[in-house]
C-alpha cells in the first residue's frame, strides 16, 4: 500500500481549500479511510473518517460543518474539502485507516502541509 496526499497549501483564514490522497494497491471500497492531522508540537489526532462504501462518516468536533469527506472509489481517491479554515488548522494532513490506540492499518504518507496564517 502506498499513500499520497496532496493539495495542501498556504490559504487565509476563512478561506478553502481541498485535499487529495491516492491509495494505490488497496482494494478501496473494502476498507474504512481518513484523515489525520499533526499541528507542530501536538500528538497526531483523527479529522474525518469514512467507510468503505461511504455509507459513515465520523467527524471530529473541530471538523463538523467546516469540513466535509468523500471518496471516489473508481479512483482511489480520498478528498477532504476544508471551508471556513482557520489558523488552528495549520497542521500536517495524512491519510491513512482509522487510529486504534495510535496504530493506523498502512504506513504513514509524506503528507501535506496546509497553514493558515493568524
Amino acid at each position: 500500500v502506498q499513500i499520497v496526499e496532496s493539495g495542501g497549501g498556504l490559504v487565509n483564514s476563512g478561506g478553502s481549500l481541498r485535499l487529495s490522497c491516492v491509495v494505490s494497491e488497496l482494494p478501496f471500497s473494502k476498507y474504512a479511510l481518513g484523515w489525520h492531522r499533526q499541528a507542530p508540537g501536538k500528538a497526531r489526532e483523527s479529522v474525518a473518517m469514512i467507510s468503505g462504501g461511504g455509507e459513515d462518516i465520523f467527524y471530529a468536533d473541530f471538523a463538523k460543518g467546516r469540513f466535509t469527506i468523500s471518496k471516489d472509489n473508481a479512483r482511489n481517491t480520498l478528498y477532504l474539502q476544508m471551508d471556513r479554515v482557520k489558523p488552528e488548522d495549520t497542521a500536517v494532513y495524512y491519510c491513512n485507516g482509522p487510529s486504534a490506540g495510535g496504530n493506523v492499518p498502512f504506513p504513514w504518507g509524506p503528507g501535506t502541509q496546509v497553514t493558515v496564517p493568524p
